[in-house]
């Protein structure tokens, strides 16, 4: 059993122990210093410094930054660790500020600066974190605005970039950031990707690039509704030369940039843009140099330089965005364009013409000439303007350098023309019409207006007269009110032999192919060729083919005509009976009498009328015509050689207006006689069938009918020798 004493001595023990486990507990490590710890040396002088490097660097913090910034809630020590506080001065080579173990993903959202996070050069490299986001002031990222403001962004990038800021600055993207605007991008809207520019970059990279400028540009409704060109402007680019190049991993080819500059952008109007007028030469002129010092020396490029905006430079003509190549149907430099879209434009000018006292014909010359025909036939081998003047060194006339200069004329022609002599390029390539410039064409085109405007306004009226007399004949006929004509027999009489039927089909068919072929050429515009060349791009081609052969049908039935004529007696009696007589006078006034109602007997006509002699002989004379002027058309370098550009294109225009006039009387009289004559209608089948029926026969020919009865009463007389029947076959 314990005793008192013992008891005691244990007692205070336990109360000993007890005390000693309710002591505060104490620690061999000295507690972490708190932020306010640091700030009271850190926030208290503002002198406070150091040396490092050779640099006197400011270890002041002033209170309150760090609350508001976004590592209100990050110790001071949990981005400046390793030292021990108590150490005042804090001992030497303390590790600089490591961002990398919290900002994990720092190297996907800056891509622009790799190399410097991929090093972690945090604190002391060129480009590191703090001399971009600030070392205790860094924003949260919900308060970024005045951070990233343009401003703000630029000052941040000023140190490293500062001739590249300077050029935003004054860009058009610059002072819009500047002024506000919110869709205006700042340095990290484009270089938050990396993006490789200038000479070493690849296709690729390029591409991506222009992806970008597109991001904006294209695909944001913001920004496009601030810009003046269109969504379908911008996009065409994708449709150019230069995009195709750049997909066909052509890495020169030229993208956004290229035209616009980068950091310097300014819009098209403003002078000091990469893409003002005054400027594009040059622009253009970085890739295509050959081309641009060419263009240099021509007469457009001069006015330029002088400030004269009204001339063309390289966008004026090959465009802006939807720059195409030449061999490109759609391009309007392409060889089929570059007349109508190009130069008439401005050469068309009434206003801009008299303004640099240069006529403003010059296209409409072109466009009626057979160049220019062949043109909008679709021929892409035919001269245009450029062909004879040139494209990006064009110069006046009346410089000897000039493809157009006197002295170079013909060697210009035989670009195309091999063997063009002075004589052949003694002529004027734009067809003048003009008294005063073309008098000789000018009087050739009076003269055939007036024949065929009287021949066919005559043949108009003496058709519409016919068909009235006709027309109410058959109309009281049908309703008693004159006497029809008596019954005949349905004999058959021969009108046309086969030989005669095969002359006809062949002029039939061969005059269609050259009024629809030559037409085509001289309106190829016209609702129904156009038609034609769209569903087929050959269409000139086949449509000089097709005409030649048309013509060279045409003039081997004239002489097959000329042959059956000479060599045969039925030809030899065709020739007598259609040769003109004065009793065709006497025919023509009958008739005119009868249709104006001064009498009521028709007239009577034999074997072939003043109607069908008439046409017969516009027809020779037609086909002779158009056969010589044809030949000269056609062989035209030895016959230009020959009667010189003048004297071919008198026959041209002879050519052309004979076909108008042979056109229109064949639709206007012939087909009339053939087929809407009441007296035939729905048509006269002789020149299928070969004959005429006996009511057919006493309705147009009745005085032939009647010499064939008597040859046939004749015959049958006794003792009678059978005359030769010429109508038989």
């Amino acid at each position: 059993m314990m005793t008192p004493t013992r008891l005691g001595a244990v007692a205070a023990l336990a109360l000993a122990l007890v005390a000693i486990l309710c002591l505060p507990r104490t620690d061999a490590r000295a507690a972490p210093p708190a932020d306010t710890d640091c700030l009271e040396c850190h926030g208290d002088d503002e002198t406070m410094s150091m040396v490092r490097g050779g640099k006197t660097v400011s270890l002041y913090v002033r209170p309150g930054v760090l609350p508001a910034s976004a590592h209100a809630k990050v110790a001071c020590i949990e981005c400046h660790a390793g030292f021990n506080p108590e150490e005042v001065p804090h001992r030497p080579g303390i590790a600089p500020v490591a961002c990398m173990p919290c900002h994990k993903d720092a190297p996907s959202k800056h891509a622009f600066h790799a190399a410097t996070v991929a090093s972690e050069l945090k604190t002391h490299g060129q480009a590191s974190c703090k001399r971009c986001h600030g070392t205790h002031d860094v924003r949260p990222a919900a308060a970024q605005a005045p951070k990233s403001s343009a401003k703000d962004l630029t000052a941040a990038c000023a140190p490293c970039h500062a001739e590249i800021v300077r050029h935003y600055d004054q860009s058009a993207h610059g002072r819009a950031a500047a002024a506000g605007v919110e869709t205006a991008p700042r340095c990290v809207t484009c270089h938050e990707a990396p993006i490789t520019g200038g000479p070493e970059a690849t296709a690729a990279q390029k591409m991506e690039q222009e992806k970008l400028c597109l991001s904006c540009h294209l695909d944001d409704p913001g920004v496009r509704a601030r810009m003046t060109p269109s969504a379908g402007f911008i996009a065409a680019y994708e449709k150019s030369v230069h995009a195709a190049a750049l997909r066909e991993g052509k890495a020169e080819s030229a993208t956004c940039t290229d035209c616009h500059g980068s950091h310097e952008m300014a819009k098209g109007f403003e002078a000091e843009s990469r893409s003002h007028k005054m400027h594009i030469p040059a622009t253009c002129g970085a890739c295509h140099e050959k081309i641009a010092k060419e263009f240099a020396g021509s007469v457009h490029a001069t006015a330029v330089a002088q400030g004269n905006l009204d001339s063309p430079v390289c966008t004026d003509c090959h465009g802006e965005h939807t720059i195409l190549k030449v061999k490109d149907r759609d391009s309007p430099v392409a060889p089929a364009n570059v007349s109508e879209r190009v130069c008439s434009p401005c050469h068309s000018s009434v206003k801009l013409m008299a303004k640099y006292g240069i006529r403003s014909d010059r296209f409409k010359t072109f466009d009626d000439s057979f160049h220019g025909l062949a043109i909008r036939g679709g021929s892409v081998s035919a001269a245009n303007c450029a062909s004879c003047h040139g494209s990006h060194g064009i110069l006046p006339s009346t410089d000897p350098s000039s493809m157009t200069h006197p002295s170079r004329i013909a060697q210009t022609c035989g670009e195309c023309h091999a063997g063009a002599t002075a004589a052949f390029a003694s002529g004027k390539v734009h067809v003048e019409t003009s008294q005063e410039e073309g008098p000789l064409l000018y009087w050739i085109g009076i003269v055939y207006t007036l024949l065929i405007a009287f021949t066919i306004g005559g043949m108009l009226v003496h058709n519409a007269f016919d068909f009235a007399r006709k027309a109410n004949h058959r109309l009281r006929v049908r309703r008693g009110l004159e006497a029809g004509e008596p019954p005949v027999s349905q004999a058959l009489y021969v009108r046309m032999t086969k030989s005669e039927r095969v002359q006809h089909w062949l002029l039939f068919v061969s005059f269609t192919l050259l009024v629809l072929t030559g037409f085509a050429l001289r309106y190829p515009q016209a609702w129904l060729f156009e038609g034609i060349q769209r569903f087929s791009g050959t269409l000139f081609e086949w449509r000089g083919i097709i005409h030649r052969i048309a013509g060279v049908v045409l003039i081997g039935a004239a002489f097959f005509h000329v042959g059956y004529l000479t060599m045969t007696a039925r030809g030899r009696e065709f020739f007598r009976d259609m040769r003109p007589k004065r009793s065709d006078l006497a025919d023509v006034r009958n008739a005119l009498r009868y249709y104006l109602g001064r009498t009521h007997e028709r007239p009577r006509f034999g074997r072939f009328s003043y109607i069908e002699k008439s046409e017969y002989w516009a027809l020779v004379w037609g086909t002779v015509v158009m056969a010589a002027t044809g030949v000269v058309m056609w062989f035209q370098d030895p016959f230009i050689g020959l009667v010189s550009k003048l004297g071919w294109d008198a026959a041209r225009t002879i050519h052309v207006y004979e076909a108008v006039l042979a056109t229109l009387a064949i639709l206007v009289w012939h087909l009339y006689f053939v087929v809407f004559n009441p007296d035939v209608y729905p048509m006269n089948l002789a020149w299928i069938k070969g004959t005429l029926s006996e009511a057919e026969m006493r309705e147009e020919h009745p005085l032939e009918l009647e010499e064939m009865e008597r040859k046939k009463r004749q015959e049958k007389a006794p003792g009678a020798t059978p005359p030769h029947d010429g109508g038989r076959e």
